[in-house]
């Protein structure tokens, strides 16, 4: 891995989290598969074994897509009152929807934001 700043330029965390893309060059993927962080970037070769988001990315999911769905749930009870399978069939599609979309960006925002404040390092340091 290549620090260089001129063949490395610095890449914008939120965005490259957003696309899926690699917190060091912002050309490679960040993940292997749906959820699945890739071992290294395919492009520059960075080790993302400092990538461990933990539980912030579910968690952040829940609080948003909890707040947008239930808020909209209970709008629309007060302002249609639609029947109860209206609300099911509305309601738990769009939860699940929004939150796969919704975890994955927010694990790849977090990876790269890591990254870029150089979190793991202490965590690292005691590895051999």
């Amino acid at each position: 891995m290549n620090d260089d700043k001129a063949i490395w330029p610095p890449v914008e965390p939120i965005a490259a989290g957003i696309k899926g893309r690699c917190p060091h060059c912002g050309e490679g993927r960040l993940f292997s598969g749906f959820l699945t962080v890739a071992p290294r970037c395919g492009n520059c070769g960075l080790d993302n074994s400092f990538a461990d988001a933990g539980d912030g990315p579910a968690v952040f999911v829940i609080l948003i897509i909890g707040f947008i769905v239930v808020g909209l749930a209970l709008w629309m009870e007060v302002s249609v009152n639609p029947p109860l399978w209206l609300h099911f069939m509305l309601w738990i599609p769009l939860t699940i929807v929004l939150s796969l979309a919704g975890l994955r960006i927010a694990k790849g925002v977090l990876i790269t934001l890591q990254y870029r404040n150089k979190a793991a390092e202490g965590r690292l340091e005691g590895r051999e």
